[in-house]
């Protein structure tokens, strides 16, 4: 008899694809979401959010509402979190409150009513700086940029010499620098997970996400994913804006196969005690990914504004090491990038969406966040 799955934050982009995989295997599947009106303007159930699924409107931080979701469930995947880097720079108690008190909430309740498993979602913003390699091929695990003034000064950490670091693939050994409200956040909960399931019986995983991408994502929210954010603007006939200058690198993951990840989390008996990193495997530009995301909305007269300026908590490169992944999980990402492009803008042409993003970009700079 499949098990049931409690999904908390099963409402979000993530967990309504990952609610359809359950279901689709013979999963029961319960959802406990807050539904946050950044997320769900309505503040109503999604469309999209299988009618097979139960809804608890409650917020994580609630005990109450925990304690009620937590009945007859056999396993949690806990995606429940305030997401967006540069808004958890300022929006620090909303951030703290929800993503490191609330996940202690869960575990409180979790005390008291152990399950089989806990998959939590973590994230590729714990280890700030990917890994690097200089000129000469030592790693460096530690890199750290040196502030621009006026325009002066490298983009890329530099070594001793001052010579541009090169980016190398993150593996899960990588030595955290929290660089950011969020990725301390994400961290929390990671550790809250591995060491509490630890200890009270139960089994724990995390997969450390990189950049998820699809249809279904809140495009009216400018702190969601970079390919939802430029897909609002490109349909509202605004230029993709883009931070620093553009060569920053990053890997994209389809939400399909972000949702695939988790279900092998939550079954394979290699998977306990672990952290797994979750990404396609591809390095891209973020100039290049805005380029690609203006073609495939038919709008290559588009181009990307570059901005030259940085964001308080952003890193520079960070792409995954997936070997880890691949060999205990058994976790393959499948979706081409382009196709999943495509498939996104096919969504994106059916929705409405509001470009909140100079509204965003002035309450970062009003806080001296953007320099």
């Amino acid at each position: 008899m499949k098990e049931t799955v409690l999904v908390a934050g099963g409402a979000g982009f993530i967990g309504r694809h990952l609610v359809r995989a359950l279901l689709k295997r013979g999963n029961k599947v319960r959802v406990l979401d807050s539904l946050i009106e950044q997320v769900h303007p309505s503040r109503t159930r999604p469309g999209d959010l299988d009618a097979d699924a139960e809804l608890i409107v409650g917020d994580i931080r609630d005990e109450v509402a925990v304690r009620r979701a937590l009945e007859g469930v056999d396993s949690v995947i806990h995606l429940a979190a305030e997401v967006g880097v540069g808004q958890s720079m300022y929006a620090v108690d909303r951030y703290t409150s929800v993503n490191d008190y609330g996940t202690a909430v869960l575990f409180q309740q979790l005390i008291e009513r152990p399950v089989r498993r806990v998959v939590v979602a973590s994230s590729m913003s714990i280890y700030g700086e990917g890994l690097y390699r200089t000129v000469d091929g030592l790693l460096v695990q530690d890199a750290v940029r040196g502030s621009r003034v006026n325009g002066i000064g490298s983009w890329d950490p530099i070594d001793s010499m001052g010579r541009a670091l090169l980016p190398e693939p993150t593996p899960e050994t990588k030595q955290p620098a929290l660089a950011s409200v969020y990725a301390i956040g994400k961290y929390v909960q990671e550790r809250l997970t591995l060491t509490l399931t630890a200890q009270y019986g139960m089994e724990g995983v995390a997969l450390r996400l990189w950049n998820a991408y699809g249809p279904g994502q809140a495009l009216s929210n400018p702190y969601t994913g970079v390919l939802a954010i430029f897909a609002s603007r490109i349909a509202n006939g605004q230029r993709p804006m883009v931070f620093e200058d553009g060569r920053q690198q990053r890997d994209f993951v389809h939400v399909g196969d972000v949702a695939k990840a988790f279900v092998l989390a939550l079954d394979h008996p290699h998977a306990v005690g672990g952290v797994f990193n979750i990404g396609s495997g591809e390095r891209r530009s973020i100039e290049e990914v805005a380029m690609l995301q203006a073609a495939s909305m038919g709008r290559q007269d588009l181009t990307p504004e570059i901005t030259q300026k940085s964001r308080a908590g952003d890193i520079r490169h960070n792409v995954p090491d997936l070997t880890k992944a691949k060999a205990e999980l058994g976790y393959m990402p499948s979706m081409n990038f382009e196709e999943g492009l495509a498939e996104l803008s096919e969504w994106v042409a059916q929705q409405e969406s509001e470009d909140r993003v100079p509204e965003a970009r002035r309450e970062l700079e009003m806080r001296g966040l953007v320099a």
